[in-house]
């Protein structure tokens, strides 16, 4: 109905147009003073009246959104009046043919014509700079500044021009050609540099990165003054989004927190250092999840001779198995469903297809829930890395890498003492083995199963309150390629017992990095999402650290990556302590049970402090 009424005004405003510009014509031709012929203008009126309504109706010119209005829309009603000029032309020589013989001469139709044209386009154009008026005057408490004046740029402010409650004001770009220029109506008022200066003299609200290509160190030096100044931020697109053809006000989405670390992305080159697993036979434990399954995408682009994917996990199996023969249809792969826990599977394994170079990244990694359960966690984290790692020296593994995690630093969870005493049983075997074993530990992945971003979205998402365990809490972060890749490389470099660290630059405050999160979701922390400090848990230490002050560190053939100093392991003491430690898990449920497991732990590495949250 509203659509029915809107079409019929605009009907009655051509139709005006129409007559008014028949007269127009006829006094531009005639004179003022001159009589008029009421046939002739009625006749000329209907002509075109019929020819452009009825071609506007029947092309749907009616239906074009104006006040959002382009050059392709004026393009477009430009074309239909043309059309009608020429229909006008023909319908008035066949009336003259057959039927009619009016003097009418064919200048009073072109001025008619020239003159509707213009009038039509005027009122369409100013149909939309009333909106625009009458948008801005209703959106001044909602101010918008946009970085970036390209192509981008230009789509967010279509966009925000539709949407009632932003006020685009002026764009930022750091090409100094496009200074005091103007994109969609707005100017360009300086560069990245100048955000502070604009943001307080246009009274900016909220700020849009408009670059889908930004470097990860502009984004960053934009989030930090927006974070100083209270004000919202937001990213357009990548822009394939916008080639697609996908963009709505809704696409224009969070900042991610992957480029807001406060550190360059770290870059490792794989290409020349990874040919350890060219043409050899590649086994990856936990290959379905995070770690595991981009330890096997990277692996594949040097074209092993045969990747094992192993994980107690069907699905996950699954999954990792299709992607990789979808994206690497030449490489040979085989899912294997085993527990590392099951030493006999494990060594039909090795025994059948003899890996050259083992990843291990099979492990138990919550804390909180290993707290609950130490038992399990010491089965899989120790016993199963056991398991593997003796396989490999068994059965003449040529490299074997653990996944280690800075938990295992100054322990204060039973994951970060398993994890622990894992890297003591490969720097124990290493003494007395032909396989190089080595371990690289690094913090908390982002973007896996684990890590507290996934949670903080859907929080943020739902509209929860953010639930941080303490505000003081620092953890380092780094991404699941730069973690892998540190893993790939540390295969290179080892020459066997070294655990490999990566300086991952300066830990993060998780209060931080829930607020940077609230924020870049447009909305303001403590006021539209509250953060609640919900109390540590069971195994969490305030701070992680990356090295014992006994190890020390040594450098490594990269910059970024570090050494541990190898500590000597008894092989009869761990041995024996190992035994003991499986005797204590397999006793019956007792109240005393957890408390044997962890005196147990403390006797084998005398840094854990089991006690540190009770």
């Amino acid at each position: 109905m509203r659509k029915k009424k809107r079409n019929i005004l605009f009907i009655l405003v051509d139709t005006f147009i129409i007559l008014a510009s028949v007269l127009a014509s006829y006094f531009l031709i005639y004179g003022i003073n001159s009589e008029l012929n009421s046939s002739n203008i009625l006749y000329i009126f209907i002509l075109f009246w019929m020819s452009i309504i009825g071609i506007f109706h029947i092309f749907k010119f009616y239906n074009l959104m104006w006040k959002y209005a382009s050059i392709r829309e004026l393009a477009i009603t430009a074309a239909g009046l043309l059309q009608s000029l020429l229909l006008v032309h023909v319908v008035h020589f066949l009336l003259n043919m057959f039927f009619l013989k009016l003097t009418i001469p064919h200048s009073i139709l072109l001025i008619t014509w020239i003159i509707i044209i213009l009038a039509l386009l005027v009122s369409r154009i100013s149909l939309r700079i009333l909106e625009e008026r009458k948008q801005n005057t209703k959106l001044e408490d909602k101010k918008v500044l946009i970085v970036g004046a390209g192509s981008a740029g230009a789509l967010v402010v279509k966009e925000l021009k539709s949407d009632s409650s932003l006020n685009p004001i002026a764009f930022l770009d750091d090409d100094p050609a496009k200074l005091n220029l103007q994109l969609m109506g707005l100017p360009v008022v300086g560069t990245s540099k100048d955000l502070m200066s604009i943001v307080k003299k246009y009274a900016i609200d909220i700020v849009i990165i408009a670059i889908p290509s930004a470097p990860r160190t502009q984004i960053a030096e934009i989030v930090t003054v927006c974070k100083q100044n209270s004000i919202q931020l937001t990213i357009f697109p990548k822009i394939s989004d916008i080639l697609n053809g996908k963009i709505t006000l809704n696409m224009i989405k969070d900042v991610k927190v992957e480029d807001l670390l406060g550190r360059p992305p770290i870059e490792l080159n794989l290409d020349g250092i990874a040919e350890y697993v060219t043409d050899k036979v590649v086994l990856v434990t936990g290959a379905g999840g995070s770690i595991g399954s981009e330890i096997c995408r990277q692996v594949s682009n040097f074209n092993p001779k045969k990747l094992l994917l192993l994980g107690h996990g069907e699905n996950s199996i699954y999954t990792i198995e299709n992607e990789i023969k979808r994206l690497f249809p030449k490489i040979t792969c085989e899912p294997i469903i085993a527990d590392i826990q099951d030493r006999k599977r494990m060594e039909n394994v090795f025994s059948f297809h003899h890996p050259n170079v083992v990843f291990h990244a099979a492990a138990h990694k919550h804390v909180p829930l290993m707290e609950y359960n130490p038992a399990e966690a010491i089965k899989n984290n120790v016993f199963g890395t056991l398991n593997t790692a003796e396989c490999s020296h068994l059965y003449g593994a040529e490299q074997f890498v653990l996944i280690s995690t800075d938990k295992a630093v100054n322990q204060t969870s039973i994951m970060g003492v398993t994890k622990r005493i894992a890297e003591m049983i490969i720097q124990n075997l290493d003494t007395r083995s032909n396989t190089k074993f080595a371990a690289v530990r690094f913090g908390n992945v982002l973007g896996s199963r684990g890590s507290v971003i996934p949670l903080f979205k859907q929080q943020i998402q739902e509209g929860e309150r953010v639930t941080v365990t303490h505000p003081d809490m620092t953890r380092y972060f780094m991404t699941i390629p730069e973690a892998v890749k540190l893993v790939i490389q540390a295969g290179a470099f080892a020459k066997g017992g070294e655990i490999f660290i990566l300086d991952m630059g300066t830990p993060v405050r998780i209060s931080d990095l829930a607020r940077d999160l609230i924020t870049l979701s447009g909305l303001i922390p403590d006021k539209d999402i509250k953060i609640e400090y919900t109390g540590m848990r069971p195994g969490e230490k305030l701070y992680e650290e990356l090295l014992t002050s006994e190890e020390g560190n040594m450098a490594s053939k990269h910059q970024l990556i570090f050494i541990a100093k190898p500590s000597y392991i008894s092989q009869t003491d761990l041995s024996l302590s190992l035994d003991k430690l499986k005797q204590v898990i397999h006793l019956e449920e007792t109240d005393q049970k957890e408390s044997n497991i962890k005196t147990c732990l403390k006797q084998i590495v005398p840094t854990y402090q089991h006690d540190a949250n009770e």
